[in-house]
């Protein structure tokens, strides 16, 4: 009689290699598509610790291999220690931007990276407040609008330190910070401001969606005294968003905020209805994934 000898341990033991392999694979793919993708990318710091002390704007600053070009409007700003008032501000360290008159300045930032992310702490000039004043960043791609977002200090008081962000997919390469409005009730204010910590998240060229791939053919009738007709294509359905905005990046208003299909599209905008001046706007029209702006001369 002849004894059948089984090898227990051959098939379990391929059967655990493969398993093996196949976690590897996994895991080598999921590394390759963390890579490729947008939100795998990090926060890059700029603290302006390396700039030159005393150095006024326009300025260079990189970090990470992203060059960030800081300008500024009016009598600008300069590169200070973090305590040239005497004390620092919670969170502000090293070598802070600070403004160069008590009048008001935008700050103006361009990069030679897209980003989908903007951030930058300020502190404001407010003595001993209950409320504070609101900030504000409008970003531009190629120097079209892209959006605008605010932000007013969670906690007031005096020189009041809070985070001024903006996210948009879509992506920016500027973006402009200014200081939108007083306090409403304070009275020892100035409209001036320190920042410091800016942060920026930068994506890969794959990670941008190509807006051509989503919509086509925008017109916008320039110029209008009554009504303006927008006119778009969509190549696919898409949740849209279509807004009016100043020059300044303030929202004016929305004309529209729904799901469209694929196809020709008209938006109707009645200048009539609504209490506007005559003048240069941006209209907006942005997706999930894209957004387009173009100029809207309105004639009154």
């Amino acid at each position: 009689m002849k004894t059948l000898c089984l090898k227990k341990s051959t098939v379990p033991g391929l059967v655990k290699s493969n398993l093996i392999l196949k976690v590897y694979i996994i895991m080598f793919l999921f590394s390759v598509f963390a890579l490729h993708s947008p939100a795998s990318a990090q926060s890059v710091l700029f603290d302006f610790d390396n700039a030159p002390l005393y150095t006024s704007l326009p300025l260079d600053q990189t970090a990470a291999n992203i060059t960030a070009h800081i300008a500024a409007t009016g009598q600008g700003y300069s590169i200070q220690d973090a305590n040239v008032l005497g004390f620092t501000p919670p969170g502000f360290a090293g070598h802070v931007l600070y403004p160069n008159s008590i009048n008001i300045s935008d700050l103006l930032i361009s990069y030679d990276h897209t980003i989908t992310d903007f951030s930058i702490m300020y502190s404001c000039q407010e003595l001993a407040c209950d409320d504070a004043a609101t900030m504000r960043v409008t970003a531009y791609m190629s120097g079209l609008f892209t959006g605008t977002s605010t932000k007013v200090a969670a906690h007031p008081g005096t020189w009041p330190v809070d985070t001024l962000r903006c996210t948009f997919p879509q992506g920016f390469d500027s973006v402009v910070v200014h200081y939108d409005s007083r306090p409403p009730t304070c009275q020892d204010y100035g409209v001036i401001y320190l920042a410091d910590n800016m942060r920026v998240t930068p994506v890969y060229p794959t990670g941008i969606w190509n807006q051509n791939n989503i919509m086509e053919q925008l017109i916008i009738p320039n110029p209008v005294s009554q009504s303006a007709i927008i006119s778009f294509s969509l190549l696919r359905a898409e949740h849209i968003h279509v807004s009016v905005y100043d020059m300044t990046g303030r929202f004016i208003r929305n004309l529209f905020d729904g799901t469209l299909n694929t196809g020709e599209h008209q938006i109707k905008w009645d200048i009539n209805d609504g209490a506007i001046e005559g003048g240069l706007f941006l209209l907006n029209i942005s997706g999930e994934n894209f957004s387009r702006s173009g100029k809207i001369i309105v004639l009154k």
